[in-house]
């Protein structure tokens, strides 16, 4: 590596170490800001809507599953884009940052309209998969309603990749956290029946989550438009033409991503399936660890948009020292704050816990007895996972997502989720089988994937020396 260190295949010094932790925090900073934001949203929804009770509880958390489904499998094409217009930008080559956004929209529409089947039958899909007849009504009660938010969030996201390449991310969490304000603000008020407003339930609810949907889009459409440096790439200017290429490019680049996010986010939910066969106690202790968990995860994902943002900005330029400096730079900056928390997880693991549970409750203490080892490991889980998390955002920025896509299913399913079952079951570990073996598949899949980043960035530098 150190060959490689100080000059790139042009002769450029790289920018200091300094300079490139200084850049990965300031785009990585407002990053992990918008998804914690993000996640307060789902929880303030969460919170509100079980004052309505146990049943409305669990329909929100039913059609709250179906909707993320659908919306992170399309979430792989505008995440597509970031890479795409990020390279583009660093070649400073302005139309083709225009038609690979505009490209993206056009494959959001399309997506919206494809999976609209899916939300006008949810009730017999839910139904199918064994959910009880009046949970699966609500919930496909409100999923006919959010549907309408799928675009405006996909449109969201797909615009996030050019403030995110023009150095303005910040906007994404002043955006952010301007919704989640006017989303506890407005459900308190439609769901719950307060400032003079109807009590709407759940219906409420998925009206409100509509209108955040659609203020977040048209906030970020505002901002582009009314900022010289963004409105010069006249985004909306003859939408209507297309750009074959880069359609291509979107949905080519975009279709294993979105499988490799899905992956991950079915292999949680198997998790979940799994540890319920164990037991109540068990499953109420796993849902705190992976809650605790998921708010860790929010500090490598933000970080690994900014890795995808950084890698395709110096890959594009071709400067391979900034390159590697960058790409080293986010995978330190993530290792410092994965093993923080990890301590954290280490020294604290029940006294985090009962910030989830009321301690009470007449089985609290077993919850938070089960829950204190899966804490424990999921502090060393933090860290492998945010590990695979960045060398993705690492390889998407290089527009390598194909193998990346087969690396992480091997390293899911075949490795994690067997594992999982057989330390869970055959073996007797219970609970605790399946969170070592999630954490194995982890470490194989952070492994894989940095070990395919750096195989690939040799053989691009070898090859530009010939």
């Amino acid at each position: 590596m150190s060959t490689y260190a100080s000059h790139d295949r042009a002769g450029q010094v790289a920018a200091s170490w300094a300079s490139h932790i200084r850049a990965t925090l300031a785009l990585g900073i407002p990053l992990i800001g918008a998804q914690l934001a993000q996640l307060g949203i789902h929880t303030t929804d969460v919170v509100i809507v079980g004052q309505l009770g146990a049943q409305a509880l669990a329909a929100m958390v039913l059609a709250g599953q179906f909707f993320f489904t659908i919306f992170i499998f399309g979430s792989g094409f505008s995440i597509a884009v970031v890479p795409m217009v990020a390279q583009a930008y660093g070649r400073q080559d302005a139309v083709s940052v225009r038609r690979s956004i505009r490209m993206g929209i056009w494959v959001s529409i399309a997506y919206t309209l494809l999976t609209a089947p899916l939300f006008y039958n949810a009730e017999t899909i839910l139904l199918a998969l064994g959910q009880k007849p009046e949970v699966a009504r609500l919930a496909a009660n409100y999923v006919q309603i959010v549907q309408f938010g799928l675009l405006p969030a996909l449109l969201f996201a797909v615009l996030r990749a050019l403030v995110s390449a023009t150095g303005r991310a910040g906007i994404i969490l002043y955006v952010t956290l301007v919704v989640l304000v006017m989303n506890g603000v407005l459900a308190y008020a439609l769901v719950l029946g307060h400032f003079g407003f109807p009590a709407l339930g759940m219906t409420g609810a998925a009206i409100v989550a509509v209108m955040v949907q659609w203020a977040s889009f048209l906030f970020m459409v505002a901002y582009i438009q009314t900022r010289e440096e963004t409105r010069r790439y006249e985004l909306f200017v003859r939408f209507w033409r297309p750009d074959w290429h880069a359609l291509w490019e979107v949905v080519h680049l975009g279709l294993p991503i979105g499988i490799t996010v899905l992956a991950e986010v079915s292999l949680f939910a198997a998790a979940s399936l799994l540890m319920g066969k164990i037991g109540t106690i068990e499953l109420a202790a796993h849902g705190i660890a992976l809650q605790l968990a998921s708010i860790a995860f929010m500090f490598p994902l933000g970080l690994s948009q900014a890795a995808t943002v950084r890698i395709g900005l110096a890959h594009g330029r071709g400067h391979y020292a900034d390159l590697m400096r960058a790409a080293i730079s986010v995978l330190a900056i993530a290792s410092l704050i994965a093993m923080t928390g990890g301590l954290l997880f280490y020294f604290m693991p029940i006294t985090l816990s009962s910030a989830f549970i009321n301690p009470h409750t007449p089985d609290a203490e077993a919850v938070l007895a089960f829950a204190g080892p899966l804490v424990v490991i999921a502090g060393i889980f933090q860290l492998v996972d945010g590990l695979q998390a960045i060398a993705s955002g690492l390889l998407r920025g290089l527009k390598d997502a194909r193998i990346p896509m087969v690396l992480a299913l091997i390293a899911y399913w075949p490795i994690g989720f067997l594992l999982a079952w057989l330390l869970a079951f055959p073996l007797g570990f219970g609970g605790i089988g399946i969170w070592l073996g999630f954490l194995i598949g982890l470490i194989a899949a952070a492994a894989m994937l940095c070990l395919r980043f750096f195989h690939r960035i040799r053989f691009e530098m070898r090859t530009a020396r010939v």
